[in-house]
């Protein structure tokens, strides 16, 4: 692949740049988005793309729970893939994130099982936050939907991890 005119324009983007542009291809690996200035991709549907750890700060089952082709978006810049000569995207560093507003330790929280596993149960703790009831605080049985007061043990922000238990 050589582009000369859309290596110079990723070349020149700056890390935290927002982009906007058009979901133009949701394929099972990432979104690709037809950007709104530059040169478009000689070989892919869109100059931008997502990865799925970039796309949503909810956890979901398919790319098409978050976006849809056509649909507009606006993103931040991530760095140039000089490999495939795509300008890598995040959707969600322009949203909100839902786990800078968890509460402190020690707090109780309403949640909504929303994952039996074999280990304990996902519950949600506040709109597209979820953490793991461990089974050996709290061995259930649980039900998707079910609704439990858990009690926060332990954040931590860097990872995105919360810890829960039940309240004594």
């Amino acid at each position: 692949m050589n582009s000369p005119e859309l290596t110079g324009f990723l070349a020149g983007l700056e890390r935290g740049t927002t982009l906007s542009g058009t979901v133009a291809a949701v394929e099972r690996f990432g979104v690709f988005v037809a950007l709104d200035d530059g040169p478009p991709h000689p070989v892919f549907p869109g100059v931008g793309f997502i990865s799925a750890a970039e796309l949503s700060w909810r956890r979901f089952d398919a790319f098409t729970d978050v976006v849809q082709v056509g649909e507009r978006v606006t993103c931040e810049f991530l760095q140039f893939d000089t490999t495939n000569l795509e300008a890598r995207l995040s959707l969600k560093a322009t949203r909100p994130d839902p786990f800078q507003t968890l509460t402190v330790p020690g707090g109780l929280i309403r949640a909504r099982v929303t994952t039996v596993v074999p280990f304990g149960v996902f519950v949600e703790v506040a709109d597209g936050l979820e953490g793991l009831l461990h089974q050996s605080v709290a061995p259930g049985p649980f039900e998707v939907d079910d609704e439990v007061t858990v009690v926060v043990t332990e954040i931590d922000r860097e990872r995105h991890r919360i810890h829960l238990g039940l309240p004594a």
